[in-house]
């Protein structure tokens, strides 16, 4: 009896767990794994998203960007952040207090690094000239024409008659239509509408819309930003671009101390017999 379970014992004890061999470690560190099985969980994910397989050559280049994000969670769980039962989301929770604290608490940014971008970009840190404006939009040269001899007439009446005759979107709110910039506006009420000073009332324009008349109620001049208008904006950026270098550093450097396997992540296991 003893010996007729001895077969049975065997093959429960070779089919208890995946073996090296069948699923191998592909990264490691710190005493933290991540396996095969975890790679082609992913990759499966992956094709169930797309609705189709992947080709060797994009599984390759999904593999390193995996690897690069499981190696800082093996980093946040060898720090005690986490653990290998935690969900995605403290996952992601651990791998941003890991950068958090690792890399993002260690960058500065100088007043003299803020004065040298300045001088270097002078010319992206200005405002240029805006206009705010009003139109009404009718749709026959005879109603223009009305519109216009009205305003002459009384020329405060242009929010009254923008919400009585005008055919155009902004009617309701006397006419408005916002500020505007230089290349925001059909070519058309472009020219018109930089032509204008504060308060003047335009001709009536022609467009594929209908007819229009304008009115200027403000003109921002355009003017070149001092370096304290843009102090802030510019540390802002600067210090993102060094976080963005001092992650890609952080990364190379764990993966430079971890266990890599990339043959045997890229190689499809294969199916039981």
């Amino acid at each position: 009896m003893r010996a007729s379970l001895l077969p049975l014992a065997t093959a429960l004890l070779l089919g208890c767990g995946r073996s090296p061999a069948v699923d191998p470690v592909i990264l490691a560190l710190g005493g933290e794994e991540v396996r095969r099985s975890d790679f082609e969980r992913y990759v499966s994910n992956v094709e169930a998203r797309q609705g189709g397989s992947l080709e060797p050559p994009v599984r390759a280049a999904l593999l390193a960007s995996y690897l690069e994000k499981r190696v800082l969670v093996l980093q946040a769980r060898s720090r005690g952040f986490i653990n290998a039962r935690s969900s995605a989301e403290e996952e992601q929770a651990a791998v941003k207090r890991l950068l958090s604290e690792d890399v993002h608490s260690r960058i500065a940014v100088t007043d003299e690094e803020v004065a040298r971008h300045y001088e270097a970009h002078h010319a992206e840190f200005s405002l240029p000239e805006r206009v705010s404006l009003r139109q009404i939009l009718v749709g026959t040269p005879n109603e223009a024409r009305d519109a216009l001899r009205r305003l002459r007439k009384d020329p405060k009446s242009f929010e009254m008659l923008a919400q009585t005759l005008s055919r155009g979107p902004e009617a309701q709110s006397g006419g408005l239509m916002g500020t505007f910039s230089r290349g925001e506006l059909p070519p058309e009420l472009e020219a018109a509408a930089f032509s204008l000073k504060s308060g003047e009332t335009s001709p009536v324009i022609e467009t594929s819309l209908g007819h229009h008349i304008l009115r200027v109620d403000a003109v921002e001049a355009g003017r070149q930003l001092t370096l304290e208008d843009c102090r802030g904006r510019i540390r802002a950026l600067l210090a993102g671009q060094k976080a963005e270098r001092s992650e890609r550093e952080f990364i190379a450097g764990l993966m430079a101390r971890a266990k890599v396997n990339n043959e045997a992540a890229t190689a499809r296991s294969s199916p039981p017999s």
